[in-house]
């Protein structure tokens, strides 16, 4: 069985390589291994109850590693990132797997309930569609840190796991502490994909940097594939992940699209992106949007950034920053609400950070009844589109802090297949919701928050490594 490896810079060489109808397959796939990961049983290789459990170690040098292994039922694969967090040393395991056995049914039923009873609530509030209300201290952000430290105790540790001791660090959230602490501001963790075929052969090794952010995107785009207006874009953050969501925006809907607005905490950083950006080379996709930096050391940064959130048709936020990027009240207000965006939330993974304010995140879950009203605004839709319930609930940020219910939650991959939330209802009843569930994914308000799936990684992985033979790119060790 020969083995194909893709270093960081060979598998940039074959994302940059990639044509639209190459990248619309890839998400293609993603989306529906997503659709199986929540509406899928465990006879379903993808499906959420299938999935092997997580494990993370860290060593005696504070340096933590994540272990995520993830299954399709034909392939298997194991994605190994590091940092050096200084956590203390020790060895933990992903507590909700321990209890996976017995809960299963419970879980599946769960799960069903919350996206029944969240798609009730869109269909309730979205009937009267419109298209196109006080902020908390800032500091209110960190306060989810209270319960991570003790989070993982000696209850959730594996006989015969390595080093036998607890991972209490204050700075070791549930993610398992493969994670930098408060403050900290590197998000490119080192490390790899490995990837063995129905016969456990390895047949890809993939560096993991570039594949998690491209990955991402390719999820985070889902929903804005759906949008019926696309021509402002505001991206926060300069990275490798701010990159792949512009390039893919651009890719995948260029000819709509007018104008993207860049802030970052560093304008060297953001004139970087444009520079990449900007490459004669890029011309093909980058086309002849216009495209603006900005930084927070501008003078006017308060009013002109509420500018750009209120023109904005689409937020991509792609920082691990720990307080929100912009006050709830440009959205909240009257004033914000006169049109409906898409708001895709993926740089923040640990319950102290948040790039949206919390209070977003409530008004947008707190539907009242429909009544008479003589302002144009948006209505809420009472949920928020999460990659995985079970990890969002305990990783991110803002949906903990927020205090979001499981059924103010729904799964991308719910939205996959919309259908399973209607059996019980008439056909009348059923195309009414589905009408109301795409007038609101194509107009409305819609907060995505992502927190990532080794799942993501095993079946882009997969895919790319494909693409990869068929040019010829990568390393390839024969009969390995």
């Amino acid at each position: 069985m020969p083995l194909t490896i893709l270093s960081g810079s060979q598998l940039r060489t074959l994302l940059h390589s990639l044509k639209r109808d190459e990248i619309v397959s890839l998400q293609r796939n993603l989306a529906e291994a997503l659709r199986e990961y929540s509406t899928g049983t465990q006879e379903q290789g993808c499906s959420a109850t299938y999935q092997p459990q997580r494990t993370a170690i860290t060593r005696q040098n504070g340096c933590t590693t994540l272990f995520m292994p993830a299954t399709t039922g034909q392939t298997l694969g194991i994605k190994m990132v590091s940092l050096q967090d200084g956590a203390a040393a020790g060895c933990a395991v992903e507590r909700s797997a321990l209890d996976r056995t017995d809960s299963e049914t419970s879980s599946k039923r769960s799960r069903e309930s919350s996206l029944r009873d969240s798609m009730i609530s869109i269909s309730s509030d979205m009937s009267d569609l419109s298209v196109g209300s006080s902020q908390e201290d800032s500091n209110s952000t960190t306060t989810g840190t209270s319960g991570t430290g003790d989070s993982t105790d000696d209850s959730t540790l594996l006989s015969g796991c390595v080093n036998q001791l607890s991972v209490t660090s204050p700075s070791v959230s549930n993610t398992l502490g493969a994670w930098p602490g408060v403050g900290t501001r590197d998000t490119s963790p080192k490390g790899s994909v490995t990837l063995l075929d129905s016969q456990s052969l390895p047949f890809g090794l993939i560096n993991a940097h570039e594949l998690t952010a491209f990955r991402t995107a390719l999820a985070s785009l889902m929903i804005f594939n759906k949008r019926k207006k696309v021509r402002t874009l505001l991206v926060f953050g300069a990275g490798t992940q701010a990159y792949w969501h512009i390039r893919l925006a651009l890719t995948l809907r260029g000819e709509e699209i007018r104008r993207v607005y860049i802030v970052n905490r560093s304008f060297d950083r953001a004139a970087k992106l444009l520079r990449d950006i900007y490459q004669a080379e890029n011309s093909h996709w980058r086309r002849d949007v216009k495209f603006s930096a900005m930084s927070t050391d501008f003078g006017e940064y308060g009013r002109i950034l509420k500018e750009h959130v209120r023109k904005a048709d689409v937020i991509f936020c792609c920082t691990p920053s720990v307080e929100p990027l912009f006050p709830a009240e440009f959205l909240t207000s009257r004033d914000g609400r006169q049109k409906g965006r898409l708001i895709s939330a993926v740089g923040s993974y640990k319950s102290h950070m948040a790039e949206i304010h919390p209070d977003i995140l409530r008004d947008e879950v707190n539907v009242s009844p429909p009544h008479r009203h003589f302002h144009k605004h948006t209505r809420r839709s009472g949920v928020v589109v999460v990659d995985s319930l079970d990890a969002a609930l305990k990783e991110a940020g803002e949906i903990i802090q927020a205090g979001i219910k499981p059924t103010q939650v729904v799964e991308l991959g719910e939205l996959m297949m919309v259908h399973h939330a209607s059996h019980n209802l008439s056909e009348e009843e059923a195309a009414e919701e589905e009408k109301s569930l795409h007038d609101w994914v194509e107009r409305g308000n819609v907060i995505y928050k992502s927190v990532g799936l080794g799942l993501m990684d095993l079946v882009t992985g997969g895919d790319l490594v494909r693409l990869a033979r068929d040019r010829n790119l990568g390393t390839t060790v024969e009969d390995f």
